[in-house]
């Protein structure tokens, strides 16, 4: 193990930090898998970081600090049955754990965590109780993140949490691996998922993360890959949400500027995004619209926005926007998903198209007060209309409700520049 001073901690916080982001999903996943109980592997998990918070101060960060968190998860999952079962079960539970092997049956999911993904986003849970376990359980999101993703208090969120957990156990829902059979069912709140989760990196919510987790958003792509990979013949979402990721990542390297801050789409140096990941968005979206064309079913709201994105990185300067299009698609993405966020998006564009009084008009209708992308559209509005004294309050408004670190930079800077 890597010898650490037990009176320097910062070190090891961060390792301990890194670990839980990168490893939590992973050492849940497998210890699922093995115990068949979800709460049990969350369960072991906890006390395996724990642990760690424990020890690894003292004893060093380990070399696998992966496998070091699943095998002690696994022996706190073992001390567990050894106090609550007789001792003849007790003795086959743990020899089970001690198995490394993998079942024979693996179901239609050959991926660990994307199984995991499937098995949360079970029917006899409600969508959005699916939505947030997943997120806890995979994405690794904390609860105030999950509770600001679904626009939510914190104790509501919890709540929730603890009534899916609940009804797994009252009605003995059994860790099942999906068989194919399974996977359309639950394939919209698999979707979902990962689409939060992609979100939640691209811009995360914590203020204690970095302001974009390249992690989690490479891991909505991964799993989002195997899920179209699973499913080639579904009715394009799957492409439609691979796209969007994709479009949105190849501009994640001019995203924050070297100063934490974050930089919009209008102002980034777009010679820094990623042109093979724009190149694949493309060719998925004109895949879709070839299918569409050609008789398939009408775009749903994945592949709108991949579409809306795809006008977006196809400009070469920001100026060159197509927004009469942009406008027209976001029309028919009100039609498929007439949420208040897409109305606010879509306001964003109008804005551009027919001027900021009129895309305030929209924006002030819309119930979005708790919501800190509505005060930031209203703040840069009231700005461009020459209203000061109402942008600074809306930025104010945007700065109280905002904990990502660049983002709080931006707006920080621009009311400052009101003065």
């Amino acid at each position: 193990m890597t010898r650490l001073d037990p009176t320097r901690l910062d070190p090891v916080e961060e390792a301990i930090t890194r670990a839980h982001r990168e490893e939590w999903a992973r050492v849940v996943a497998t210890l699922t898998r093995r115990l068949g109980d979800l709460g049990a592997a969350e369960d072991a998990a906890a006390d395996a970081f724990a642990t760690a918070v424990e020890r690894w101060p003292h004893d060093g960060v380990p070399p696998n600090p992966g496998g070091w968190l699943t095998t002690t998860a696994t022996r706190k999952a073992i001390d567990r049955l050894r106090r609550e079962l007789r001792r003849d079960e007790k003795h086959q539970e743990a020899a089970l754990l001690h198995d490394d092997d993998p079942p024979l049956d693996r179901g239609a999911v050959e991926d660990d965590r994307l199984r995991l993904v499937f098995t949360c986003c079970h029917p006899a849970l409600s969508p959005e109780a699916r939505v947030a376990l997943t997120l806890r359980m995979v994405g690794g999101l904390t609860m105030p993140q999950i509770a600001r993703a679904f626009l939510v208090p914190e104790a509501t969120m919890g709540q929730r949490l603890t009534r899916a957990k609940a009804k797994i156990r009252a009605a003995h829902v059994p860790y099942r691996v999906p068989t194919a059979q399974d996977l359309p069912a639950r394939l919209d709140a698999v979707l979902t998922v990962l689409f939060l989760v992609f979100n939640e990196g691209y811009l995360a919510t914590g203020g204690d993360t970095e302001p974009v987790r390249a992690d989690l958003t490479a891991e909505a792509i991964r799993l989002t890959r195997l899920v179209r990979e699973l499913l080639p013949d579904d009715s394009g979402e799957v492409t439609g949400l691979l796209a969007l990721m994709l479009l949105t990542e190849a501009r994640r390297p001019a995203r924050v500027s070297s100063t934490g801050e974050l930089v919009t789409l209008g102002e980034q140096d777009r010679s820094r995004w990623d042109s093979e990941l724009v190149d694949e968005g493309h060719h998925l979206v004109r895949e879709r619209l070839a299918a569409v064309a050609a008789g398939g079913p009408p775009p749903g709201r994945y592949q709108l926005l991949a579409a809306i994105n795809a006008v977006h990185t196809a400009a070469r300067d920001a100026r060159d926007t197509d927004w009469s299009q942009v406008v027209t698609l976001y029309d028919r993405l009100v039609r498929v998903d007439p949420s208040p966020l897409v109305a606010l998006d879509r306001a964003i564009a109008v804005a551009e198209l027919d001027g900021p009084d009129v895309a305030l008009a929209l924006v002030d209708r819309l119930p979005l007060a708790g919501h800190h992308a509505f005060h930031v559209t209203r703040a840069e509005l009231l700005r461009r209309l020459g209203r000061r004294a109402e942008a600074r309050e809306a930025y104010d408004r945007a700065l109280a409700l905002t904990a990502n670190t660049a983002e709080t930079a931006y707006l920080a800077r621009r009311r400052s520049q009101l003065d």
